[in-house]
């Protein structure tokens, strides 16, 4: 019998799309299809935040450098506390950060010290200046419940010489920045930043500033993509708007492909017979993944334009966002040889009802 039933391809209105990759499949795919950059640099430390270390930091020296105090107070020998009542020891000298106290601590005597100054020889136990009662200039009284080696720092207690202080692959961090110089590093050595190309698609787009005629909207992805970029640290070029021209498209894609290591156009990779994204990509390179089974962000494109990676979002703002996060985002983390690249995801009880249909990755 003759089957007179419409046949069309699978779209967006299907419960579930049999040639859609899965969300995790197709990130799975993509990071297994990127060469992460290998270029390095050597930069001051100044201009090293949000970079991704080249090189393991080892560590040149203890820190603390030395022991010393972690309160204001006396050093004394933990050996010589009191233990069954209250003794009076006699202050033979004082100890400051930087301004040590050189001469020898010995039984019946103390030194008062300051908060980072080095412990006096012989001492290794600091009483705070609140639980100690001053005699004059020259002699306090302590009472016993103390502990040797109390509210003191050790040397090499936070980090040891020649230990990996931040691993390759981290990304550099303000508080970073501090404990690379508490181990005396003035230069570290960096990847490459990422250059990430991107235009918008469409004759109904205007750039800001443009009178709108009927039909026309203001191309807002390209100020969404530049925010989500610029919070990397990749090098950003903004190629603009190109219109839903063939050849003009193709041009688009060339310059890009020879300036970046990513290129990431909006709009342009569903089925509309204006849409040439696709079409291109596949004409100049290839295209590895375009259907997954999510919404919103179903039409995202990835595969390579000459030498370079290539993201084709959907054209709808909220598309948009959500598919950079979920691909665009770990692959470019992954690209810059960042370590921690995967999303991190966590089960949560939801405060109301959804309605989700099955076969496919809904984002709220």
């Amino acid at each position: 019998m003759l089957d007179t039933r419409l046949k069309r391809p699978a779209s967006c209105a299907d419960a579930i799309d049999r040639e859609a990759m899965t969300v995790a499949g197709a990130r799975e795919r993509i990071l297994s299809l990127i060469t992460p950059v290998g270029d390095t640099e050597t930069l001051a430390l100044t201009q090293c935040l949000n970079r991704v270390l080249a090189q393991d930091v080892i560590a040149r020296l203890d820190v603390p450098g030395h022991t010393n105090s972690a309160m204001d107070g006396y050093a004394i020998s933990g050996d010589d506390l009191p233990v069954a009542e209250q003794r009076i020891y006699r202050v033979i000298g004082s100890a400051f950060a930087g301004s040590p106290f050189n001469g020898q601590c010995a039984a019946g005597e103390c030194v008062r010290i300051m908060t980072g100054a080095a412990m006096p020889p012989g001492a290794d136990t600091v009483i705070m200046q609140e639980q100690v009662e001053r005699l004059g200039e020259t002699q306090v009284r302590i009472s016993p419940g103390h502990t040797r080696l109390q509210n003191v720092r050790m040397a090499g207690e936070d980090i040891r010489k020649g230990s990996t202080v931040l691993a390759t692959g981290h990304t550099v961090q303000a508080a970073d920045l501090g404990v690379i110089a508490s181990i005396g590093i003035g230069e570290i050595d960096v990847y490459r930043k990422p250059r990430v190309a991107f235009f918008s698609t469409g004759d109904e787009l205007r750039s800001i500033g443009d009178t709108l005629e009927h039909g026309e909207i203001y191309d807002s992805n390209r100020y969404s993509l530049h925010g989500m970029l610029q919070q990397l640290g990749v090098d950003i070029i903004d190629m603009g708007v190109v219109r839903d021209r063939l050849d003009v498209i193709r041009e688009a894609f060339r310059t890009a492909a020879d300036q970046a290591d990513l290129v990431i156009t909006t709009g342009g990779v569903s089925v509309g017979e204006a849409d040439f994204v696709k079409a291109t990509v596949e004409a100049m390179g290839e295209i590895h993944l375009w259907k997954v089974a999510m919404k919103p962000g179903r039409p995202v494109a990835f595969g390579r334009v000459g030498d370079a990676t290539f993201f084709g979002l959907p054209g709808n703002p909220v598309s948009v966002m959500t598919t950079f996060y979920l691909f665009a985002l770990p692959a470019i983390q992954y690209l810059s040889g960042q370590r921690d690249y995967t999303p991190l995801t966590f089960d949560v009880a939801c405060s109301c009802d959804l309605k989700k249909r099955p076969g496919r990755f809904e984002c709220q």
